[in-house]
């Protein structure tokens, strides 16, 4: 079985930092695509950024310039450095990947449980 496990959210003042962390555990050959996604209260879960096998990255207008995604594909580990934070950036914090078990299953939308980032003075 594969699963996701987020880290890192917490309380920040703005303009302040965090690092996001999200492990995927399992029998794990390929991680083809991994995501950030957010949701605030009453809105809907909104794609933040992603990182494709090739390190091609995509973010959000909203964040450009202020967050950053990387992966560590020995860990199986996608990271969210997340920079200049805004009240507006607070949020539960998701992470989905696109991945392979060395079963070759492809499980094309593996959901964590998020992690809370709020952004307040």
């Amino acid at each position: 079985q594969v699963q996701l496990v987020e880290s890192g959210g917490g309380l920040v003042q703005p303009v302040g930092s965090l690092r996001l962390s999200c492990v995927a555990s399992g029998s794990i050959l390929r991680i083809n695509l991994m995501d950030w996604y957010r949701q605030s209260p009453g809105k809907e879960r909104d794609l933040v950024a992603s990182i494709d096998i090739s390190d091609t990255t995509n973010y959000a207008d909203s964040v450009k310039g202020r967050f950053t995604i990387s992966r560590d594909n020995a860990k199986n580990t996608v990271y969210l450095q997340m920079n200049s934070l805004k009240p507006e950036d607070t949020a539960v914090y998701y992470c989905k990947a696109d991945l392979v078990t060395s079963y070759y299953r492809r499980y094309p939308e593996v959901w964590g449980k998020g992690t809370l980032v709020t952004v307040s003075s």
